[in-house]
């Protein structure tokens, strides 16, 4: 997708990824308590938990700083990615890695705006450990971030015959 009317397209992928993230959180609002855990496969359970803090929890033990400091993040991240898309709309697996990490990073961001911590709600566990719950924003910005990972390995330099000499 190349031209202005490619990066519109990257920005409206994003922002649908941000929607089905908050619709997901609203459905799971109306049908979970806090306290509730419904097992939807052997391994998977849905759950309502409040993460006021970052990825794992991160941060969040503090006193209230971490709310504005995270939605800053957020915001900065937002206009970096939108920049990059704007510089390399053209590169597929890169922009939509992009367009994945920035429709995760302003569905959380919005649960901060709005709620003041991120909603999450699946639970994956196995032989008695368990992953900390996580969301559809978690699971796009991981997928987005793998995406820009595997696209810098396809683009690395790799060195020619006069080079390993």
């Amino acid at each position: 997708m190349t031209g202005r009317k490619g990066l519109v397209l990257w920005l409206l992928a994003a922002a649908g990824v941000a929607l089905l993230d908050q619709l997901s959180k609203q459905l799971v609002l109306r049908a979970l308590q806090p306290a509730d855990s419904v097992a939807i496969a052997p391994f998977v359970n849905l759950v309502l938990w409040f993460n006021r803090g970052a990825a794992f929890s991160f941060l969040s033990d503090g006193t209230g700083w971490q709310r504005p400091f995270l939605i800053g993040i957020a915001l900065v991240a937002a206009v970096i990615i939108v920049w990059l898309l704007a510089r390399h709309r053209a590169e597929l697996l890169f922009c939509a890695g992009l367009m994945l990490v920035l429709g995760g990073a302003l569905g959380n961001m919005w649960d901060r705006i709005l709620h003041g911590h991120v909603i999450d709600f699946v639970l994956l566990h196995a032989g008695g450990y368990q992953w900390p719950a996580f969301n559809l924003a978690d699971s796009a910005i991981t997928i987005g971030a793998a995406m820009i990972i595997i696209d810098g390995f396809r683009h690395m330099h790799k060195p020619s015959v006069r080079e390993s000499e």
